[in-house]
């Protein structure tokens, strides 16, 4: 099974998350942009290589996932997917390969929306300058 470089794209996936968190702190929107894009790019890798170690089995994710809410900012969805994805990486520590998949799917979500609502703050940003006379 592919569960080592799995973990290490999900600690990876974590580590974005924390540099996302500490430049929106710093209200970098750039640097959060960044790691919020390369965070998702580890958690979907990390869902890549379930895949593959899933193939040929009828182990099928659970239809049973939680959503962002339509209400949320993008902290709470940068904690979220950080918490999941942390329980994740503890989940295949002991084993729980499906579980851990879940988890990573979820965050997977919260990742999105957190992005959704980047994408939504900037181009707000860009129509505020753009409409803003010399």
């Amino acid at each position: 099974m592919h569960r080592e470089k799995i973990s290490e794209a999900i600690a990876s996936a974590i580590n974005h998350l924390e540099g996302s968190i500490r430049a929106l702190a710093n209200q970098n929107e750039s640097a959060v942009g960044d790691s919020v894009w390369r965070a998702a790019a580890e958690t979907e890798y990390a869902l890549f290589l379930f895949s593959l170690s899933h193939q040929g089995k009828s182990a099928a994710l659970s239809t049973k996932h939680s959503s962002p809410t339509k209400q949320m900012e993008v902290r709470p969805a940068l904690d979220s997917a950080q918490d999941l994805l942390k329980e994740a990486k503890e989940n295949l520590s002991v084993g729980s390969v499906e579980e851990a998949h879940e988890k990573t799917w979820d965050a997977r979500g919260y990742l999105l929306k957190a992005w959704d609502l980047l994408e939504k703050r900037r181009k707000s940003t860009s129509k505020a300058a753009a409409a803003t006379p010399p």
